[in-house]
């Protein structure tokens, strides 16, 4: 009988090649009758530390007669028979068909899973991204960081990859949905460790990442699909409200029936050229703040009472606060164990925070981003827009606090506290090209950082120690999702411009690699179920 055991808690040290064994010693049968285990899902118990647990959900065949695995099942409530698994459905093909080929925009995973959905089905997707491949992508990035000098198409936030390539890769979601584990599989395919599959939160880190972008592209075009880089859609081409083509760097105009738009959160020129074109769009709620930084190790001792551990690695956190005061939320987000705060600028004349880590975690610092909410109560009009706007402005105030050269205001966690400039750091920053001692309350709205202050203090009372002279704040972290929404209706398409197919981060539809991935996954359907592939 096939069976999935819940919340099976074993001690860290464990061996994990050894989970058959340890099952049939608790139920008491012969190791030979445990076949077909596979782990589903682990997560750490750190409750008790330094004695830590994981905990497993464990699906296995119990070669058994009936009648004793419902005497064990008896025993053991938290062993259930396995569940019909659902099939994942086929999209039916429809009768009318494409008279050119689908073009994709962006090569983030919205973009790339998108892309690949349709090539595995025949379609020979065109892929077109504004920056370049991710080799010449990471080699601007890395001439941003060391000089200064920014190429607006091609940064962390613009090119091959999306802006998820310059993270920590995290793959972690809250959506439940079958294709989570579709996209999480294409990743194992392509190098990324099977313990994404199963482990509570799963990365992947920078390094490797890169290489699996370069593994979707090799994929994608290996199908029939195309993929073109330096081409910026700059607008749309459109007839009678159905889309007619594409144009590229103001020039070159593409025709094309249907446009899946995955674009990123930052893609602001994108929004305007929509906005010029009458497709509806609204504002949308995000979260701006700073990014805060610890040692890896004191972050290590708060959660697992030891300073490293070799099965558990870098230790993270998450926290959330409640301002009764003002009504808002503030929490941690896009926390990178073991990494570096990175410039995330993708306009002249704004800084811009993210997070990033490689896949060994091993930076010795981590880093956070600490952000509060904010609203269309908060914009300056009611264009949708707007919050696009928001961000600008506090962008620029960073950059002209940094000096003009993309350095990174920076403040000691108490100076913050007390508003006072910082003298001298005991934690350096980890962003380059470098920083500049401000206040940092002068590059926030005032209310966000009333609002930080409360939540750094509540914060340090969950994990004593968050706030003290080796913790380090730097800002502005304004980019942690889309400030717009693109609409669209049940069959995918804009409200009003057939033929556009607004998907992932930057149609203000997800949040993060696995949810924008699943999203391009979507829209790639609902394309395949109005069309039929061209010739």
């Amino acid at each position: 009988m096939d069976l999935i055991w819940k919340d099976l808690k074993i001690p860290v040290e464990q061996d994990e090649t050894e989970l058959p064994h340890f099952l049939a010693a608790k139920l008491k049968v012969a190791v030979q009758t445990i076949r077909n285990w596979r782990i589903l899902r682990r997560s750490v118990d750190a409750r008790k530390k330094p004695q830590i647990f994981f905990v497993y959900t464990i699906e296995f065949t119990l070669d058994l007669p009936p009648k004793k695995v419902n005497g064990i099942l008896a025993r053991f409530p938290q062993i259930k028979e396995k569940p019909p698994v659902k099939e994942y459905f086929l999209v039916p093909k429809p009768d009318k068909k494409l008279v050119t080929r689908p073009i994709v925009v962006g090569t983030g995973p919205a973009g790339y899973f998108a892309a690949l959905t349709l090539a595995e089905n025949g379609y020979r997707p065109l892929v077109l991204e504004r920056g370049d491949e991710v080799g010449l992508r990471s080699q601007a990035v890395a001439k941003f960081w060391q000089t200064g000098e920014l190429d607006p198409e091609s940064n962390v936030q613009f090119g091959e990859g999306g802006a998820g390539t310059f993270s920590d890769g995290k793959l972690t979601t809250r959506i439940n949905d079958q294709r989570v584990r579709k996209v999480l599989e294409k990743f194992v395919e392509l190098g990324a460790d099977p313990e994404i599959l199963y482990v509570a939160k799963p990365y992947i880190g920078t390094d490797v990442l890169k290489k699996i972008v370069v593994g979707l592209r090799k994929k994608l075009e290996s199908l029939g699909g195309e993929v073109i880089f330096r081409a910026k859609v700059t607008s749309l081409k459109i007839e009678n409200g159905r889309l007619q083509g594409v144009e590229i760097n103001q020039k070159e105009i593409i025709p094309a029936e249907t446009v899946i738009l995955a674009v990123g959160h930052s893609a602001r020129d994108v929004y305007l050229f929509l906005q010029k074109l009458g497709v509806i769009l609204e504002q949308k709620p995000f979260a701006i703040g700073l990014r805060v930084e610890h040692e890896q190790e004191f972050i290590n001792m708060l959660q697992y009472g030891v300073l490293n551990h070799p099965r558990l690695g870098a230790a993270d956190y998450q926290l959330t606060y409640n301002d009764k005061l003002s009504g808002r939320g503030a929490y941690t987000f896009c926390m990178c164990p073991g990494g570096q705060v990175v410039a995330a600028s993708s306009e002249a004349g704004g800084v811009v925070t993210n997070g990033m880590s490689n896949s060994r975690r091993d930076s010795g610092i981590a880093n956070s981003a600490v952000v509060v909410t904010v609203s269309s109560a908060d914009f300056p009009s009611a264009n949708p827009l707007a919050g696009v706007e928001f961000q600008r402005e506090w962008e620029r105030k960073a950059f002209l606090a940094g000096g003009k050269n993309y350095y990174v205001p920076a403040q000691a966690v108490p100076d913050f506290l007390a508003g006072k400039v910082t003298r001298e750091f005991d934690l350096l920053p980890t962003y380059r090209p470098g920083f500049t001692s401000v206040n940092l309350h002068t590059i926030l709205p005032s209310k966000i950082g009333e609002v930080l202050v409360r939540a750094l203090q509540a914060f340090d009372e969950k994990l004593p120690g968050f706030v003290s002279r080796k913790a380090v704040l730097t800002g502005i972290e304004s980019r942690t999702s889309s400030p717009v929404r693109i609409l669209r209706d049940d069959s995918g398409q804009s409200l009003n411009l057939k033929g556009l197919f607004p998907a992932g981060e930057g149609a203000g539809y997800a949040g993060g690699i696995t949810s924008s991935a699943v999203d391009g996954l979507k829209a790639a359907e609902k394309l395949m179920q109005q069309y039929a592939p061209p010739d």
